[in-house]
């Protein structure tokens, strides 16, 4: 493993850290694929359930007070659920058509270049002084884009930073722990915020029947987590890391584009400007069709919050990003008809692919852990053990953040991540009176800080490709003594951040 620093001289920590990653990524590298190591789960569940059905292991689900026994799946209602409901579990995979639906309004949206040119005009109409701040926050609104960020904003933060006599090697290096770092924190919606719910939702109906976790569960807090995050990037850039004295050493300053080169054209400007209309004409009508008590977009008695609005946030969001992607495009010039935007909906559903083939073994090893009970029988144990403990929910979360956080290094997928943890902690804690969005907003912050610091995140070795286009001698090492104190600073700002919101009551979302 490479771990040249350039010309920088290595502390004892750095040294020591790079041994750890190094372990790590050797570790990770012997483990399967995502697609096989769900398989290999299974196969354990299955093996598992039959030992424990003939040890006669059950408890007493507290909520119901009924006796939940563990049954086998070698035996011919097992083989029903295995063989005979392969299809319905992957059909019924709560995640599946949810982050489907609104990809397809966000592939419209992403291929028109309107993701895109929002990113360039947040970055290059600030002053200099301020492009650090504004280059995160633009990664923060970009999260909306998902992985695809990565590829727009790494490339176009080291132009930027170049363009105004900085570093391109740390405009670099900001976009990548933007991204990754903060991945699950945003001021707009996101397709996580889908993926996630449905997730947390399918965990917490094995206590309570009647939980519904929506995408806005964690907006409130993932709003003003990312404007903190952008800030505490920072100050950290500005304080300490851009101080450092070998910053531009191996920086290759031939031929670097100007700021101007950067911006958005006229014609940009004006599709955005369109597009922007458009985005307050949507929600000025969603708005006045929902005031109405007796309208047909509130729930039953009135309720916003049990309206199909809520609970069709994924077809809500897809539709919103399909309306101003499409008025973008079309005064754009980047679709000349409507087909275009189906076009960019099966491109958009090309780039599924790989997650589809990852949900479908996902969804197998739910539906086996969750109809064996060993799911809400680890539960109902972890909860009555943390009840004798006595722990405050505070500690209780902090314990979970810290577990998540040293499996992260290895298990990088944040949907594979939660689909793992999401059955056993979500109904753990909701017996100990934690709610689901609030486990699955300690969740977040523990499944994106360590991103960036992770050598099993393909995205720490893209950000490494671009980062060499300016520093030949950059290697593994280079990066992670960028993105160390970085994570290590944001994971306790965040933390204390979460602690402070939770220990005040202010609502997650809705």
């Amino acid at each position: 493993m490479e771990t040249s620093l350039g010309t920088e001289p290595q502390s004892a920590f750095v040294r020591a850290s790079f041994r750890i990653f190094g372990a790590i990524e050797r570790v990770g590298n012997k483990l399967p694929q995502p697609f096989w190591l769900f398989w290999i789960l299974a196969a354990v569940v299955i093996v598992l359930s039959a030992i424990l059905e003939g040890a006669g292991i059950s408890a007493i689900n507290p909520s119901s007070g009924e006796t939940v026994q563990i049954r086998s799946l070698l035996s011919a209602d097992g083989m029903q659920t295995i063989i005979g409901d392969a299809v319905k579990n992957f059909a019924n995979f709560p995640p599946l058509a949810t982050i489907m639906t609104t990809l397809l309004g966000i592939a419209v949206a992403e291929r028109s270049g309107l993701i895109d040119a929002v990113l360039r005009q947040t970055v290059t109409r600030m002053p200099a002084k301020y492009v650090t701040f504004a280059l995160s926050m633009a990664a923060m609104v970009g999260h909306v884009a998902g992985d695809a960020a990565y590829v727009t904003l790494i490339p176009l933060g080291a132009m930027i930073f170049r363009a105004v006599g900085r570093s391109a090697v740390l405009g670099a290096i900001v976009a990548f722990v933007s991204i990754s770092a903060g991945y699950d924190a945003s001021p707009s919606l996101t397709t996580t915020d889908v993926l996630l719910s449905s997730i947390t939702t399918a965990a917490a109906t094995t206590i309570d029947a009647t939980v519904h976790v929506t995408p806005l569960a964690n907006y409130f807090f993932g709003a003003a987590s990312a404007v903190l995050i952008a800030i505490t990037i920072t100050l950290v850039v500005e304080l300490v890391l851009a101080k450092r004295p070998d910053l531009d050493a191996d920086d290759n300053d031939d031929n670097g584009p100007t700021l101007s080169d950067l911006m958005i054209t006229n014609v940009q400007r004006r599709a955005l400007r369109r597009s922007g209309w458009a985005a307050i004409i949507f929600f000025v009508v969603l708005v006045a069709a929902m005031l109405p008590s007796t309208s047909p977009l509130r729930g039953e008695g009135g309720s916003i919050l049990a309206s199909p609005v809520i609970s069709g946030m994924a077809f809500v969001i897809g539709l919103f990003f399909a309306v101003v992607g499409f008025v973008y495009g079309r005064t754009a010039g980047t679709y000349a008809k409507t087909s275009d935007a189906l076009s960019a909906m099966v491109e958009g559903m090309k780039s599924m692919a790989p997650i589809l083939v990852l949900f479908f073994a996902i969804s197998q090893f739910l539906a086996y852990f969750k109809w064996t009970g060993i799911g809400e029988v680890l539960a109902i144990t972890g909860a009555s053990s943390l009840e004798r403990l006595n722990a405050p929910a505070w500690a209780i979360l902090l314990g979970l953040a810290v577990m998540i956080s040293i499996m992260n290094f290895v298990v990088t997928s944040g949907s594979a991540m939660w689909s793992l943890a999401a059955p056993i902690f979500v109904p753990m804690l909701m017996l100990v009176d934690i709610a689901p969005e609030t486990t699955q907003a300690m969740y977040r912050i523990a499944d994106s800080v360590t991103n960036c610091v992770t050598p099993m995140s393909p995205y720490f070795v893209m950000a490494l490709g671009f980062i060499q286009q300016y520093r030949k001698s950059a290697g593994i090492g280079t990066l992670a003594s960028f993105t160390i104190p970085l994570a290590m600073v944001i994971w306790v700002v965040w933390i204390a951040f979460f602690m402070l919101w939770f220990g005040l009551g202010i609502p997650f979302g809705i």
